[in-house]
């Protein structure tokens, strides 16, 4: 597994927004600057996760998005599932339509099972708050 550039980007979009006020919304713009990243390619991943109900977003004057749900609420997880799609370390468990003709025989599908499970449930246990949080320690949101 290879988190692309657009999974890296769609965190930092996401640790952002968790710095901003929740109560308003921050341009794009603003974000591509602070982020120092194109605000076209910026537009692209907004899209993926206003689809996937991670930010929403307002048209207009005071227009921008905003993060959907508290940071304690958004996992990473989550983010990169919606950027990445499947986070499966190998292809036969990214879907049941991949599925090797070879997994009833397969001695290694069970570790790569499990692999996958130990990378979910670490993703799912990472938030934008302990993200934050680690932040705080030296590091730049």
């Amino acid at each position: 597994m290879k988190i692309s550039t657009k999974g890296r980007y769609a965190l930092r979009i996401m640790l952002d927004l968790a710095a901003c006020d929740q109560k308003t919304c921050t341009p794009l713009r603003e974000i591509a600057q602070r982020q120092e990243i194109s605000e076209k390619y910026l537009e692209a991943i907004v899209k993926d996760l206003v689809k996937a109900r991670l930010v929403v977003g307002t048209r207009g004057k005071s227009g921008g998005y905003a993060l959907a749900k508290a940071p304690a609420d958004c996992t990473v997880g989550s983010i990169l599932k919606c950027t990445e799609g499947s986070l499966a370390p190998v292809a036969c468990l990214d879907s049941d339509e991949n599925r090797c003709p070879r997994a009833g025989r397969c001695a290694t599908l069970p570790m790569w099972r499990e692999l996958d499970e130990i990378i979910d449930r670490y993703l799912e246990g990472v938030t934008l708050r302990d993200l934050m949080e680690q932040a705080k320690d030296g590091g730049e949101v």
